[in-house]
């Protein structure tokens, strides 16, 4: 008996010691269990994150790629919703092109108390400005006929008129001081379309040519600058004298070197056009030019399609390049030569 007590003592004490250590575990077990599916969750978050910044990265950037760093003018006229508008101008343009072309546009009014409805030999166009009141009634005075002289060789088939456009300000002091002194004198041919400034030279022979040959039927089509008198005389003869000439582009022919640096003197913006030599093609000089009718009528139908460059003697020639044009360099025109017969001469 005494040897047997111990042995049962002892089972009984490792069966509580496992009892414990069981009730111990349990804790444990569960702690971990909460940790895995913590990890689990985080980790899962984590991969959804991952999984939608790596999508909003793909859409930000194809919309960067779509979308344009700097705005254009087509952009803006889009977001503006003026595409339509554009478009339609654009028909408009090809519309009145081919109403020109066909003769629907023609003015039969003769303007300025001119009733003839014959032939005129031409019309002159005498480059005017705001400020130049003085130089016109100093050329009335000497080389150009007014009042009832000016009637007179209008019946001999050639008028005679200042060329002048708008104020920017419409309805200004300017236009107005203009509109009372052609009351007065009925000599001049005022561009309404055109705004008159320095810069718009070269817009202004495309509607100094256009205006003319819509209100006045003649061979010949004249510019002349206001710092040029005329021999009339001679210059009624020379134009005579070719009377018979068609597609006739007649001036005191000259080209030259474009100027590429800014800021210099006759600096032309677009001077790459003009080759590596950087020199402009012939051309007559912007002091006095004459276009014969139907070179006048092609600027006139084609005006919203012609190029201007930065100066109005180089723009003309440049419209009549692509044409089956008759260039005549005539000696009389160049007006700073002394040469005895010539039919100008600067002021």
């Amino acid at each position: 008996m005494d040897s047997i007590l111990p042995t049962t003592t002892s089972s009984k004490s490792d069966r509580r010691s496992k009892s414990k250590s069981n009730q111990a575990s349990k804790p444990s077990l569960v702690m971990a269990l909460i940790s895995c599916f913590a990890w689990l969750y985080v980790a899962g978050r984590l991969w959804q994150d991952a999984e939608n910044r790596t999508l909003l990265t793909s859409l930000l950037k194809k919309n960067s790629e779509k979308r344009p760093k700097v705005l254009t003018v087509e952009d803006k006229l889009m977001v503006l919703g003026c595409k339509d508008l554009e478009r339609r101008i654009v028909e408009i343009e090809m519309e009145l092109t081919l109403a020109k072309s066909q003769g629907y546009l023609r003015n039969q009014l003769q303007q300025s108390g001119s009733s003839s409805s014959k032939k005129l030999l031409g019309v002159i166009g005498v480059y005017t400005g705001f400020g130049s009141r003085l130089r016109r009634n100093v050329f009335r005075g000497s080389w150009m006929p007014n009042g009832d002289a000016l009637k007179k060789l209008e019946e001999r088939g050639v008028i005679i008129r200042f060329v002048v456009g708008r104020s920017p300000n419409r309805g200004d002091s300017l236009d107005r001081s203009i509109d009372e002194e052609n009351k007065t004198t009925k000599d001049f041919l005022i561009l309404e379309g055109h705004e008159e400034a320095q810069e718009e030279l070269p817009k202004k022979a495309k509607f100094f040519f256009s205006t003319a040959v819509q209100n006045w039927d003649a061979d010949f089509y004249l510019k002349v600058d206001d710092n040029i008198n005329l021999d009339l005389d001679g210059l009624i003869e020379l134009l005579q004298s070719r009377r018979d000439q068609g597609s006739a582009y007649i001036g005191c022919m000259k080209s030259g070197e474009v100027v590429a640096e800014e800021g210099k003197a006759w600096y032309e913006p677009e001077w790459w056009k003009f080759g590596d030599e950087k020199t402009y093609f012939r051309h007559a000089a912007g002091s006095l030019l004459i276009l014969t009718k139907d070179l006048a009528q092609h600027i006139n139908i084609n005006s919203a399609s012609l190029k201007a460059y930065a100066y109005e003697d180089t723009s003309v020639g440049s419209w009549m390049m692509g044409l089956q044009t008759t260039y005549i360099d005539d000696s009389r025109l160049c007006c700073a030569t002394s040469r005895q017969d010539k039919v100008c001469s600067l002021a």
